[in-house]
C-alpha cells in the first residue's frame, strides 16, 4: 500500500493542481447554467462542498463493508442520499433560492467529479484524509463557480451581489453592488455562450500562474546536464 498523502498535499491538490472546473474539467454542465449570478454560484458551490464533505467522509468510513462488485451502486445510494438531505433542507430554509436554482440541485447526484472522488480517493483512504479531499475538491469548484458568476453578473447585469437576499435573507438588500451604473447590460455574457468564453478566460488565467510560477522556481542543480 501506498504511503498516505500529506494533508496540505490533498487540500492544494483539490483546491488547485487538480481543479474540478478548471483542470479536469468536470460538472460542467451546472458549472455554466448557473452562473449567471454570484449568489447563484455560491449556492450550488456550497450544497456540492457539502456534498463531496459528506459523501467522502461515510464511503470512507464503509470502505471495509462495502464488497468490490457493489461499490458503485452503494457509492451512487449514498451520494444520493446525502443530496436529497441537502435539497430538503434548502427547501425547507432557503426556499427562493432553491426555486431559483432549481433542477441543479438535484442534479448534483450525477456529478461525475462526485463519484469520482469517492472511488478515486475516499474509497481508498482514511476519513480525516477523505473529508479532507471533499472539502477542498468542493472549494475548488464553489471558488470557479463565484469567480465565472462575477464575471457574467458584472459584464452581463453591470452589479455584483445582486439577489443575495435570496441566501441572506433581508440583510442581503444591502449588499448588492452597482458596478456600472445606467448600464444598458451585456446579453452575450448572460446567455451560454457567455459562460463558455468566461470560463476560458479563467482556465487560461489559471495556465498562465502556473507557467508563471514553474519559470520561476529554481532548477535543481542535479537536473543540469553538462555539455
Amino acid at each position: 500500500m501506498s504511503e498516505p498523502k500529506p494533508l496540505r498535499q490533498v487540500f492544494l491538490e483539490g483546491v488547485w493542481h487538480q481543479n474540478t472546473g478548471l483542470v479536469v474539467l468536470l460538472g460542467l454542465c451546472p458549472l455554466l447554467a448557473v452562473t449567471g449570478t454570484v449568489v447563484n454560484g455560491l449556492g450550488l458551490g456550497l450544497a456540492t462542498t457539502l456534498t463531496l464533505v459528506a459523501s467522502n467522509l461515510s464511503v470512507s468510513l464503509l470502505r471495509g463493508l462495502l464488497r468490490p462488485e457493489i461499490r458503485i451502486p452503494a457509492f451512487v445510494l449514498i451520494i444520493a442520499s446525502v443530496v436529497t438531505v441537502i435539497e430538503l433542507l434548502m427547501q425547507a430554509f432557503l426556499h427562493d433560492l432553491f426555486r431559483v436554482l432549481g433542477i441543479f440541485i438535484p442534479l448534483i447526484v450525477t456529478n461525475c467529479a462526485i463519484i469520482g472522488r469517492a472511488e478515486a480517493f475516499a474509497s481508498r483512504n482514511r476519513p480525516i484524509a477523505a473529508a479532507v479531499d471533499g472539502l477542498a475538491t468542493g472549494l475548488g469548484f464553489c471558488v470557479t463557480l463565484v469567480l465565472l458568476g462575477a464575471m457574467r453578473e458584472v459584464l452581463g447585469r453591470g452589479t455584483l451581489l445582486s439577489q443575495a437576499q435570496l441566501m441572506l435573507g433581508e440583510i442581503g438588500h444591502s449588499l448588492e453592488l452597482v458596478v456600472f451604473p445606467d448600464y444598458p447590460g451585456f446579453l452575450l455574457a448572460i446567455l451560454p455562450p457567455g459562460a463558455f468564453i468566461a470560463l476560458g478566460v479563467l482556465v487560461a488565467g489559471r495556465n498562465w500562474l502556473e507557467a508563471r510560477r514553474s519559470q520561476k522556481q529554481p532548477v535543481p542543480a542535479g537536473a543540469i546536464e553538462t555539455a
